[in-house]
């Protein structure tokens, strides 16, 4: 369902299948989660959780307990910025329809497949394929010679990734740090792994 003013309403196409409803900016703005909703609310279907299929020459994000809604939104779409559409996310992780969430991904969400899994239990059962783990102490990012398709892991905002995942991780990585700081966010550190991958294919 598609809810919007007249004005916005002139600028899409619909599909068939999907009810279209016109309203006044003022109504609208008492619909949605945010006072900048006065263009259009879009009602949709939830993704079924369901298990995902991997390709040999794919990389997917794997979040290991990603609390912030707006670190998960921005992760989400900067991974399909660089063309990665399959995110496994552990439990604790931020929910996928949050409405911080949704907003940050700027419509990334509606290419994005999302699986929310205990991890130990699926990167055990990815034998065989690279499994990069980000850690402030592994191989210099910009040395590594990443594989053609696998898994980066991202860990917790503050803690890292959870120590029962390090068996687990082929290959610790690091984004080498030049000032002070004692950290990066999370999403920004994903985007610079990513980029780092995607400059090698």
């Amino acid at each position: 369902m598609l809810i919007g003013t007249a004005e916005f309403l002139s600028t899409v196409s619909v599909s068939s299948d999907c009810r279209v409803e016109q309203v006044s900016e003022a109504a609208l703005q008492g619909l949605g989660e945010f006072q900048t909703s006065t263009a259009a609310v879009a009602v949709a279907k939830m993704k079924p959780n369901k298990p995902l299929t991997f390709n040999d020459d794919e990389f997917a994000v794997v979040l290991d307990d990603i609390r912030d809604p707006g670190n998960l939104g921005t992760i989400i779409r900067t991974a399909d910025w660089y063309g990665i559409n399959k995110i496994i996310a552990s439990p604790e992780t931020a929910d996928f329809y949050n409405p911080k969430v949704i907003s940050a991904t700027m419509g990334s969400f509606t290419r994005t497949q999302i699986l929310y899994a205990d991890l130990e239990g699926f990167l055990s059962s990815v034998k065989g394929k690279s499994v990069y783990g980000a850690y402030l102490e592994g191989q210099n990012i910009y040395k590594t010679r990443f594989a053609t398709g696998g898994f980066i892991v991202i860990g917790n905002e503050s803690r890292g990734i959870s120590e029962q995942l390090e068996p687990l991780i082929s290959q610790k990585i690091t984004i080498p740090r030049f000032g002070r700081a004692e950290s990066l966010n999370a999403a920004i550190a994903t985007a610079v792994i990513l980029d780092n991958v995607r400059r090698q294919s």
